[in-house]
């Protein structure tokens, strides 16, 4: 990874040369490296282009300058393909031919850039590596006739565009697509690193949204597997049900299957050996061209809430029970519901409380390996000096800090916030 960010990407950190790599002068870089069901490694990586518009500006310049989205579209045209190489010479071997292309080098620098030989040997890696073949997980979601049978990975030999475009009223681009079933690929990432991969350009348009859904769904995903989950719970209610029920309050026996669950789940998932290697050899398992400080995020938002309270978005118990009532008012009297809190209280006694006492604490390690308390931002924020009185947390930049990487797209979500919260900057002055 190292290598790819230092040689296909060619960021350079101290911004000495303006050369760049495969996609121009790259201004940062994050990517998280994660395991498939089947253990292998691989990672998931946004790159910043210096110069690049956010969303809604290339919008606007593709719908105001045609000759700038015409540009854009032969830059991009240029760095994603999705389609096979011809075979330039059936007669013509090169290693790939009788080896697995992955398993072998690529072929030699000094070769032109569209030798035979190197047009040949991607030929050979798009096959093996970028072409969709479909299978039953290809249709896991399909429901059946009257519903289309589509593949959810969204490749088909249908999907077919000669030519890139961008929607004059929309300014949604279009980018062509020459094989259906070829997943995106750029030519020298794909020679040098010899596996498979994707590349998109997160423009304009439902097409841009459709990516930055998906980056957001993908990083919000739990680490564990619905089916995995449900079969950690079935173990823990058989184990649960050995206890003898006149031994135990039903409060007490209710806290000690949430506890017995939660340890089930940690306790049972696998871990693939090659994380288990990458753990052990102390790999990274995330990339990132910037350094970041903790926003701790769970704190500030307990403030907002127990200062300018949204019941719509957080229902009390009281009116959940009423909604119950007046859905269902013929029917039996049923006790109250249990709630976590009230279960994790009940053998102490005590009961649920909010206030100040309630922000989250956190700890961290000095040299020695001893833990020692972390300030809390909360009040550091609300006690800053006079000096900083100017600076909110959404609008706050700091060398370290991801606000100050990407002010413009950071601003539109700072004004997100505060049009959604009730000026919830306010709150914390």
């Amino acid at each position: 990874m190292k290598a790819f960010i230092s040689a296909l990407l060619g960021y350079d950190p101290e911004e000495k040369t303006l050369e760049g790599g495969i996609l121009g002068v790259v201004k940062a870089y994050y990517g998280c490296v994660e395991a498939q069901g089947r253990g292998t490694l691989h990672c998931h990586m946004l790159v910043w282009v210096e110069g690049g518009l956010n969303p809604n500006e290339i919008k606007k310049r593709v719908l105001e300058d045609p000759e700038f989205g015409k540009r854009l579209l032969a830059f991009l045209d240029d760095t994603i393909s999705n389609f096979i190489p011809e075979d330039p010479d059936p007669n013509l071997t090169v290693p790939s031919d009788d080896h697995h292309p992955c398993s072998v080098r690529g072929m030699p620098v000094d070769q032109e850039s569209f030798s035979p030989q190197r047009q040949k040997d991607l030929r050979n890696v798009v096959l093996q590596c970028q072409t969709h073949t479909h299978s039953k997980t290809c249709f896991k979601y399909w429901k059946g006739p009257p519903e289309p049978k589509t593949c959810r990975f969204d490749l088909h030999e249908d999907n077919f565009r000669g030519e890139s475009y961008i929607d004059p009223e929309t300014g949604e681009i279009h980018l062509r697509c020459l094989d259906g079933l070829v997943n995106n690929f750029n030519a020298t990432m794909l020679e040098a690193i010899r596996n498979n991969m994707d590349i998109k350009f997160i423009g304009s348009g439902a097409s841009a949204k459709g990516i930055l859904y998906y980056i957001t769904d993908y990083i919000t995903k739990s680490q564990l597997k619905t089916h995995v989950a449900f079969a950690m719970l079935e173990l823990a209610v058989k184990k649960l049900g050995e206890y003898n029920p006149l031994e135990d309050d039903i409060t007490i026996r209710a806290k000690k299957m949430l506890q017995t669950c939660a340890y089930a789940m940690i306790s049972q998932q696998e871990l693939s050996a090659q994380q288990v290697a990458s753990y052990l050899l102390d790999f990274e398992d995330h990339f990132t061209s910037h350094s970041y400080r903790n926003f701790y995020w769970t704190s500030f938002e307990s403030f907002i809430n127990r200062e300018d309270p949204s019941p719509e978005c957080y229902p009390s118990k009281n009116s959940v029970n009423q909604s119950d009532s007046e859905d269902d008012s013929d029917s039996a009297e049923e006790p109250d519901p249990l709630f976590l809190d009230d279960l994790l209280d009940a053998d102490t006694g005590e009961t649920a409380h909010t206030g100040d006492d309630d922000d989250e604490i956190h700890v961290s390690f000095d040299g020695d390996g001893k833990l020692v308390p972390m300030g809390n931002q909360l009040a550091d924020y609300q006690k800053r000096g006079n000096e900083l009185q100017l600076i909110a947390v959404p609008k706050a930049r700091t060398k370290n800090s991801c606000f100050g990487m990407f002010s413009k797209n950071f601003l539109y979500l700072s004004q997100f916030f505060t049009d959604s919260h009730k000026n919830w900057i306010d709150l914390l002055s």
